[in-house]
């Protein structure tokens, strides 16, 4: 079972629990105290995102993307850390924002700012339950599938995102597929369309094939089995065309007569 998350989140408690302490006992009490109060909301973080728990609605993300003020103050410790560190990372790491993968559809990391999102106006899938819609992208179509870093969004989420992004490009529309730094969260969710757009076979050939265009993805088991379960659904679960083929020759077979044409009438 990868733990992820948990374990980075129960270090950090453990660290600024013992900050706490070393202030309590140099007297300064008040100093102490937010750093108890973090202490605490790590913990709780830990739990809530642990494989065996996973309750990404913790953070209260809304699906427009926002955040409840009450959310982002009890939550404050984790969701600004987050965001600065996330900055800090992107920012020495020299990586990419974004790739494209294939065309009009791009993976990558969270866009805090404009230059950070693909050109041409692109639907946003956001995979994140940790970071906000930016106002900028308001006029952007948007889709959130809330998920704590290092897991997955569950099977059928990744269908119904799947089904969201094949309609947009059946629009022509770009697709950007997004979490903190399109690694793990974003690249099973671009795994599952390639496979649904005809781009692969199946999702192991998408990985590879993400990998060719943006070399530092990372998945993780706990993603490699939600894909798993995906594709058994989806080669088990009968297309539209086959169900539909399937009550025309059910009907046939039954021996009723099928309705005649209408006759064509001269004026």
């Amino acid at each position: 079972m990868d733990v992820g998350l948990s374990i980075l989140m129960v270090l950090q408690a453990t660290a600024l629990f013992l900050i706490f302490v070393s202030l309590q006992n140099l007297d300064f009490t008040l100093l102490s105290l937010p750093f108890l109060y973090a202490s605490l909301v790590s913990l709780l973080v830990s739990l809530a995102s642990h494989p065996s728990i996973n309750i990404p609605t913790l953070l209260r993300k809304k699906q427009d993307g926002t955040f409840p003020i009450w959310s982002l103050i009890i939550f404050s410790p984790y969701l600004y850390f987050v965001r600065i560190f996330s900055f800090l990372r992107r920012f020495t790491s020299g990586e990419e924002p974004y790739n494209e993968i294939c065309e009009g559809v791009y993976v990558g990391g969270w866009p805090y700012s404009v230059d950070k999102l693909p050109p041409g106006n692109p639907a946003i899938i956001d995979c994140t339950c940790e970071f906000p819609r930016k106002e900028e992208f308001k006029g952007h179509s948007y889709l959130c599938l809330p998920t704590w870093d290092t897991r997955a969004p569950q099977p059928g989420e990744i269908e119904s995102a799947v089904e969201w992004a094949s309609r947009k490009r059946a629009q022509n529309v770009p697709v950007f597929i997004h979490c903190a730094y399109g690694h793990g969260r974003s690249v099973a969710v671009m795994c599952a369309l390639l496979v649904a757009l005809g781009v692969v076979e199946d999702w192991k050939k998408a990985e590879l094939f993400i990998r060719e265009r943006r070399p530092y993805i990372s998945m993780n088991s706990v993603q490699y089995k939600a894909l798993e379960e995906w594709s058994k659904h989806r080669l088990s679960t009968p297309s539209i065309d086959e169900v539909n083929s399937s009550s025309a020759v059910s009907s046939t077979s039954s021996g009723r007569p099928r309705p005649d044409r209408p006759k064509n009438r001269s004026g």
